[in-house]
């Protein structure tokens, strides 16, 4: 099953730019990664009919370093009802979109792994919360692409 990855955040904003982060090292490894930005609009396009698409970014949480793994329509309902989007229009509500406005889309196995952060501010650095979960993020996605 081909498997599009899709790298989420805002690495200027500290703990924002995780998904950034993660998807550079699976990109190593020899996974096709987009790196989106805050844009998910641009998934429209890159995608190119991968039946699988993992989408990793950043979430807001009391509980910073945590790894959740979403998927399909849980990943509508858990994050709209449960977890705030690091971003002003979140990711899930512009995927949402997308996924009505392309039927290829809709056919597309969806996938999201998120990385609890506390807090958006500027730098560059990671936290050290944030930090010690990109291996364990890293692995899930992993296990998930096959």
């Amino acid at each position: 099953m081909r498997t599009l990855i899709v790298a989420l955040g805002n690495e200027v904003m500290g703990d924002d730019g995780v998904g950034i982060k993660i998807g550079r090292v699976l990109r190593g490894k020899g996974y096709r990664v987009e790196e989106l930005g805050t844009d998910i609009f641009s998934l429209q396009r890159v995608y190119q009919g991968e039946e699988k698409i993992i989408i990793i970014d950043a979430v807001l949480s009391e509980n910073p370093g945590e790894v959740i793994h979403l998927r399909g329509e849980e990943v509508f309902s858990r994050l709209k009802a449960e977890i705030r989007s690091a971003h002003f229009m979140g990711a899930i509500e512009g995927l949402k979109l997308l996924m009505a406005l392309d039927e290829r889309l809709r056919k597309a196995e969806i996938h999201f792994v998120g990385i609890t952060i506390k807090e958006i501010k500027l730098g560059l650095e990671l936290s050290e919360s944030v930090k010690r979960a990109i291996p364990r993020a890293v692995k899930l996605v992993e296990e998930i692409a096959g």
